[in-house]
């Protein structure tokens, strides 16, 4: 049985070889995880044969303990202390890098070697935050060429695209190169792959506000996404990002406000564009913007559209206005039907916040009598 085991191992690393060569690392393991999972669960000796990412990496790999040029070095192991309650299976490889890279730490080396037992380090584990903080140092003392680490990190990121820390080394990067040339277009990159990754949305925002000649192109890139997409939240956002930090002046919110009521006659159920439009309100002065948004929810509504963010618009909008006159019963009454018909019909699962709503406006108005009461479970909202 040992023997059939090695020979599988064997010919396990010969096939990870070869396809690393063709398809690369990552795509390698996703494909040989599949292939060999439900052979390995059948491995009655399988805690003795290599793990299988260990044995598409470590092919040909020597541990630093067997490296003649870290001899010098004494290893620092890890101590968790003697009350642990859990102890971690760590690799034998992560283990020897780690012990490595805190022998170093302690010593304050900063070499080449150094430099590559970090990489190591951080490819083993690219959250851990002490590893980038002494990676910097390293290529500070050593003046490394900025430009080779950028590219370094870029291939970090493309791999670990969610990850705080290799966002904020980067940021730490071009900060030192002074240079944003490349930045908006690799996070458009990173967006490709997944619109709504905060990390890429929050770090282009650092770049636009650091570097602000950039803001110019960027509503071009955002009108783009929301082209694509016009459920993107994160596009929409960045649309108001981008607005925010403008210092708009009235021409311009009209024009967002157009093209916010074109998008929302294409997807009124579209609840990004109906934030957005709340947004813009807040631009408002003299309650001009505010008369324009009523027309234009009156016209969808009139038209037959009863879309949950249209109607919830709608009350908001009568809500709002402290200056409407207790006396005008039509408008009050409108809105205390539309919380009775989101309530019982368009938007029941959410009866209970419409019932308070309702409340609300008839203490706020002081308008109790009227046929649209919502009645609630034991009467509990009358």
């Amino acid at each position: 049985m040992e023997s059939l085991i090695k020979h599988y191992n064997s010919l396990k690393q010969i096939i990870f070889r070869i396809f690393k060569r063709i398809v690369g690392q990552s795509i390698l393991y996703k494909v040989s995880g599949a292939v060999f999972n439900m052979v390995d669960q059948n491995q009655e000796h399988k805690s003795d044969s290599p793990d299988l990412y260990e044995a598409a990496d470590n092919f040909n790999y020597v541990l630093y303990r067997d490296r003649p040029e870290w001899k010098d070095v004494q290893p620092i192991a890890q101590d968790d202390g003697p009350a642990r309650v859990v102890q971690i299976a760590y690799s034998t490889k992560f283990s020897d890098v780690y012990d490595y890279f805190r022998a170093v730490l302690k010593s304050g080396e900063k070499s080449l070697r150094a430099l590559s037992l970090v990489t190591d380090a951080i490819t083993l584990n690219p959250a851990n935050y002490t590893v980038w903080i002494y990676r910097l140092e390293i290529v500070k003392h050593l003046k490394v060429d900025l430009n080779n680490e950028l590219e370094y990190i870029s291939n970090v990121i493309r791999e670990f695209t969610k990850n705080y820390q290799v966002w904020q080394y980067r940021k730490t990067i071009v900060e030192m190169l002074n240079d944003p040339s490349g930045e908006l277009e690799f996070t458009a990159d990173i967006l490709d792959m997944d619109s709504k990754n905060y990390h890429a949305w929050q770090y282009r925002q650092w770049v636009l506000t650091t570097f602000s000649e950039l803001m110019q192109y960027e509503l071009n890139f955002v009108d783009n996404l929301i082209s694509q997409d016009m459920r993107n939240n994160s596009a929409w956002n960045q649309r108001y990002f981008v607005i925010n930090n403008s210092d708009p002046d009235s021409d311009v919110i009209n024009k967002e406000l157009e093209y916010t009521f074109g998008k929302i006659r294409i997807l009124s159920k579209n609840e990004s564009a109906w934030n957005y439009l709340r947004g813009l309100l807040l631009y408002s002065e003299n309650g001009v913007l505010e008369d324009k948004v009523r027309d234009f929810c009156s016209n969808l509504y009139n038209k037959g559209n009863r879309s949950v963010h249209l109607m919830s618009c709608l009350i908001d909008l009568t809500d709002a206005d402290d200056s409407t006159d207790p006396e005008n019963v039509e408008k009050i009454k409108f809105a205390l039907k539309l919380c009775f018909d989101l309530a019982s019909d368009y938007d029941p699962i959410r009866r209970y916040y419409w019932a308070y709503i309702s409340k609300d406006i008839e203490l706020k108005f002081n308008f109790k009598e009227h046929d649209t009461k919502i009645v609630i479970e034991n009467n509990r909202m009358n």
